[in-house]
């Protein structure tokens, strides 16, 4: 997702939208000047060499192994689709910044621009999802046993895509090479600055501020439950398990925040306050654009730190460790036995207690 929708003073490269191209740079057609022409390119490819590699690994591992298909693991596997597919279109965005102009065609720009929105948007969509997942599991554990289903959670990964498409229809409409710019963008019919404005605050509110909103009532919601729960009895080992898928939940979100927080911030300062056309004010654009499309190889590595099981199923793959991977179970969701019914998981043989996995990225 890369410029917005600018305002008045900005003029967005490859998509400006929830997802689309390359932040523009400042009113008028600058040349890509040196700095920015090499080191924006440049990030921009580290980063999709470093989250292609990560999130491909997340999927593998998932796919591969029956018994890393949790719920949890189910909607941390569409958000690392989703991240793969955005960061597909990053190569197309170095090259529109190197060159200063977009030399792929119009169905390339439309398609980039509108790939680049659904992921946005389907990441931002799946962390809500997820989030209330945790809320159901450690708020109301037995009730949403029926709902807390790997079938239930591929259904409710399928209306999150198909959700997020919708939200993301102006894209496909409207991304095009603009004439005498020469770059991916959008569009817009007259009144240009309206059209403009009404879609910056619409990817803004629906495509992250309301969800947050979901999701930080969703965790408050959780802490007000662990507090009165106290040290109620219960199953300790369970309770543990359920932190961690927690803990590590709430860290995805809120790397997601901060790496996304920048960019929104910008784009609805630059509707109130047109900024200044100056390197300093580019060079900020440009850092907030790298900053959210860094959280896509963000989570491969928080998945690495905060879950056993990824840990352990990452190493093996990569070889660097035997006799670990997936086939420790994940021991944070209920499995369903021969009878169809959930059943407390099992901590694998190597693990002396079940360590939960979480999903994540994105917004």
């Amino acid at each position: 997702m890369e410029p917005l929708f600018p305002a008045p003073g900005w003029n967005a490269s490859p998509a400006a939208a929830p997802g689309g191209g390359d932040n523009g740079t400042l009113a008028g057609r600058a040349p890509a000047a040196g700095a920015r022409a090499v080191l924006v390119p440049v990030l921009y490819l580290l980063v999709c060499a470093v989250g292609l590699g990560g999130n491909s690994l997340v999927i593998y591992v998932v796919l591969r192994h029956a018994k890393m298909k949790t719920v949890t693991n189910i909607y941390i596997l569409n958000l690392a689709v989703a991240d793969v597919l955005l960061l597909l279109g990053l190569p197309f965005l170095a090259t529109q910044n190197a060159a200063s102009f977009w030399p792929f065609g119009p169905f390339l720009c439309r398609l980039v621009m509108t790939l680049d929105g659904i992921n946005q948007f389907t990441s931002v969509f799946c962390l809500t999802v997820m989030s209330v997942d945790r809320y159901l599991a450690v708020v109301h554990p037995l009730r949403s046993a029926r709902w807390r289903r790997p079938r239930v959670a591929k259904l409710a990964s399928a209306a999150v895509w198909a959700f997020s498409l919708l939200m993301a229809l102006p894209l496909p409409v409207f991304a095009d090479i603009q004439e005498g710019w020469g770059t991916c963008n959008l569009s817009w019919p007259e009144p240009v600055g309206l059209w403009a404005a009404v879609f910056v605050i619409y990817t803004s509110v629906l495509g992250f501020f309301g969800p947050l909103l979901v999701i930080c009532l969703c965790y408050l919601l959780i802490v007000l439950k662990v507090k009165a729960a106290g040290a109620r009895a219960g199953c300790r080992r369970r309770r543990r398990s359920e932190r961690k898928t927690t803990r590590m939940v709430v860290v995805v979100v809120a790397v997601f925040a901060g790496c996304w927080l920048p960019f929104f911030a910008v784009n609805l300062v630059n509707l109130a306050v047109a900024l200044p056309e100056e390197p300093a004010s580019a060079g900020l654009y440009f850092f907030a654009v790298v900053l959210s499309y860094a959280n896509s190889c963000a989570n491969p590595i928080l998945y690495g730190f905060l879950s056993d099981n990824f840990r352990q199923s990452f190493r093996k793959v990569l070889c660097l460790r035997k006799g670990y991977g997936a086939e420790d179970a994940d021991a944070t969701e209920p499995r369903p036995d021969k009878s169809g019914q959930p059943r407390e998981a099992t901590p694998g043989p190597h693990s002396p207690e079940p360590n939960g996995l979480m999903q994540t990225s994105r917004l």
